[in-house]
């Protein structure tokens, strides 16, 4: 539970398809999303892997990494899309009916 002093946020990150990996923090209060970042050890590890296309929100908004945090909120890391969404279901209709007699 947060005091006055601090404020619980969770961190959400998925480095490859199908893996979602989740860090519950206590922050000062005031903290920023880097900071977050920071926190967590995922500052290093995106910084190492600094050619991969990564966007951060909270709450599925995209935000810079000075936004302050407020208590409960959820942070986010996105990867760059590698196919478009509509493409991939294009690719997999596809596909099926390949395999159909």
């Amino acid at each position: 539970m947060a005091n006055a002093d601090t404020i619980q946020v969770v961190v959400h990150w998925s480095p490859q398809a199908r893996e979602v990996c989740q860090w519950r923090l206590s922050l000062p209060s005031g903290s920023t999303l880097d900071d977050a970042l920071r926190a967590c050890g995922l500052h290093e590890k995106l910084a190492r892997d600094a050619g991969a296309a990564l966007q951060f929100g909270i709450w599925a908004k995209a935000r810079p990494l000075d936004t302050v945090l407020r208590d409960q909120d959820r942070v986010e890391v996105w990867r760059g899309l590698k196919v478009d969404p509509k493409e991939a279901r294009r690719q997999r209709y596809r596909r099926s009916k390949e395999r159909q007699p």
